[in-house]
């Protein structure tokens, strides 16, 4: 039989040498925000493969590896992209996310084994981006949860909040509720979020962030107002769409509700990498499925599969509803 993978490649390398170098980036970011990963991956490779030392095509490489949870590749990617770019914070600070995200997914040996390698990474994307926020905000989350034989500490974490205060007293008040939380003192801790949100002029990620100190305290009646704050449409930020629906279907909260968020969110045009497509099809799906529309679940879980045909979540569901999967990749 013909694989079509294989013919789509090879088109692929050859539609990448018409593309202007300059555009490169922007088409790979646009089809990771888009969702369609598999397109992405293929457009990466291919590019690596005309221009074989372009750190930050492993780096969107990377990137795209995180988005669907396979850390291995991803590593190798982003490893690459550091080695033929040390100087790039950014590259670090990807890295030492997946890294992270691979040891949250690993045994306790080599969790342990890859939570120094975190630190070490986000300290050097500190150290070459002083004014990134998010690497010190990663570094500070990370210094909160490392225990001390690990380099973590309350004290290094307060620290890189009163870096980050220089920049954005928002965040930095973010990172002290989370200092507070650690501590236990969920009155300091609700206090310097609401903090954040004043400071950040009513934001919606602030909203959220809020709202997510809500849901892990359990006081689940302002968690959903602190979502319905931060998904207002007057704070244009459609990204949050799917978190805010995922916190809803995790609480047992308004199905209706979530998949009106999805939907939202799907028709927007402001998707990003980090709100990916295929999620959003997958929990509108799970939604769906629970509503007992298994017909509409099921296209939900194939659209998911069509922007990641590895996406073992909605496969499984699709064997799990006795419904045919209608794969189209050979």
């Amino acid at each position: 039989m013909v694989n079509l993978w294989k013919i789509l490649g090879a088109a692929m390398v050859v539609a990448v040498a018409f593309v202007p170098s300059m555009a490169i980036d922007s088409v790979a970011q646009k089809l990771l925000a888009e969702g369609r990963v598999d397109d992405a991956v293929l457009f990466l490779r291919s590019r690596i493969n005309a221009a074989p030392r372009d750190a930050e095509s492993y780096s969107l490489l990377c990137r795209a590896y995180l988005i669907i949870e396979q850390w291995n590749p991803g590593i190798d990617a982003c490893e690459k992209a550091v080695s033929l770019d040390p100087e790039n914070g950014t590259y670090h600070l990807w890295l030492g996310r997946i890294y992270g995200e691979k040891a949250d997914h690993s045994n306790f040996i080599t969790g342990a084994r890859l939570a120094s390698r975190v630190r070490n990474e986000f300290e050097t994307a500190v150290r070459l981006d002083p004014n990134s926020i998010d690497a010190r905000a990663d570094l500070a989350d990370f210094y909160l949860q490392a225990p001390a034989i690990i380099g973590g500490g309350k004290d290094k974490a307060e620290a890189q909040a009163q870096e980050i205060a220089k920049v954005d007293p928002a965040q930095a008040h973010r990172v002290k509720a989370r200092i507070a939380e650690e501590e236990k003192d969920y009155v300091r801790a609700e206090s310097e979020y609401r903090v954040a949100v004043q400071l950040s002029e009513g934001k919606a990620g602030a909203w959220l962030n809020l709202a997510r100190f809500y849901r892990r305290v359990g006081r689940l009646d302002e968690m959903r107002d602190a979502i319905h704050h931060a998904t207002a449409p007057a704070t244009n930020r459609p990204d949050l769409l799917l978190d805010a629906a995922q916190m809803l279907v995790d609480t047992g909260g308004n199905l209706p509700e979530a998949s009106q968020f999805l939907r939202r969110y799907m028709s927007s045009s402001g998707m990003v990498q980090d709100a990916p497509l295929f999620k959003a099809h997958y929990l509108l799906g799970t939604i769906l499925e629970r509503e007992g529309d298994k017909q509409s679940a099921a296209e939900q879980y194939r659209a998911a599969l069509s922007l990641v045909r590895n996406f073992s979540r909605a496969q499984d569901a699709l064997n799990r509803l006795k419904l045919p999967a209608k794969n189209e990749t050979n």
